[in-house]
């Protein structure tokens, strides 16, 4: 098997991608980082930015799937004709097979890293996932943990702090929401010299909402970001792609977060959380720089 990797590679090198499952569980990230691409959320935009891929190597993960089978969707994701070889399972030193491969085609010591590049000026006008992404990558402190369980926001923020401050991204292992107040929390505990800021949407920081009142008795540094759509939007978005038709009122009901909508600042000030609404860039942005030039916990509703 190694020999067969070593000259499939070497044959390869010149077209030879770096990538990393749709959700890690731990990644490090931010100037100075190597920054693998990540598979595709959706399978059809997954098997199209893989096209032409002719053997797909795995390291410390399996087979890529699509988070979701629907009839007539691609499921497996793996090119037609594509060969596949495993060289670490999930079981085992992932990092030491893959330095023992570098080794073994004299790869260079390092890869290309992200330059420091923070965005020069806030965000101004409604409030918008990007704009809030702006605000996080000019004030996140170095060594920050980011718990992100944003769901169909997190990417307004991944993007611009790709190139911020070096901070660890810890983001959900399966396919259920509601983990980024727990998780902030074990970070904080395990970590408590380190800001750590969790990113929520609305759908899911319903689910573990009483996070707040844990954070707030234990005096935790940890500031929570709540993006406040007032409606599980992935799960909207994953309904129509079933294509069983429109939803009805019914239907379209379960997914709606409104009627009434949640009072997230009261809500958070009644489990002991200092808490602020923000509904523009501008706003959002004097809020995350205080909550990060202070410590405790400090909860954020952003209206988008």
């Amino acid at each position: 098997l190694a020999a067969g990797l070593v000259q499939a590679a070497r044959l390869q090198a010149a077209g030879v991608r770096v990538m990393a499952d749709t959700f890690v569980a731990r990644q490090p990230r931010g100037a100075g980082v190597f920054a693998p691409a990540r598979m595709q959320y959706f399978g059809e935009a997954a098997l199209e930015e893989l096209a032409g891929t002719d053997l797909m190597v795995f390291a410390g993960t399996t087979q890529p799937v699509a988070f979701f089978a629907y009839p007539g969707r691609p499921s497996v994701l793996v090119p037609e004709g594509c060969a596949t070889l495993s060289l670490a399972d999930r079981a085992t030193d992932a990092a030491a097979a893959l330095q023992a491969l570098a080794d073994a085609l004299g790869a260079p010591a390092a890869g290309p890293t992200q330059p420091l590049q923070r965005p020069a000026s806030p965000a101004s006008g409604p409030l918008t996932p990007q704009a809030c992404g702006v605000a996080v990558a000019r004030h996140l402190p170095e060594g920050a943990i980011l718990c992100d369980d944003a769901v169909t926001s997190g990417g307004g923020v991944a993007v611009p702090c790709m190139t911020t401050v070096p901070h660890e991204v810890l983001a959900l292992t399966g396919g259920a929401i509601g983990i980024g107040g727990p998780m902030a929390i074990g970070a904080a505990v395990a970590c408590p010299d380190r800001k750590v800021v969790s990113l929520n949407g609305d759908g899911s920081a319903m689910y573990t909402v009483q996070s707040l009142w844990t954070m707030a008795r234990e005096k935790l540094d940890v500031t929570v970001v709540v993006f406040a759509n007032h409606s599980y939007r992935i799960l909207n978005i994953e309904m129509n792609r079933t294509g069983a038709g429109q939803a009805g009122p019914s239907a379209r009901k379960l997914l709606d977060l409104g009627d009434p909508n949640i009072d997230w600042v009261s809500l958070a000030r009644g489990l002991g959380v200092e808490a602020v609404r923000c509904e523009t860039g501008e706003a959002f942005e004097a809020a995350f720089a205080s909550a990060m030039s202070q410590r405790g916990p400090r909860f954020i509703e952003a209206a988008i």
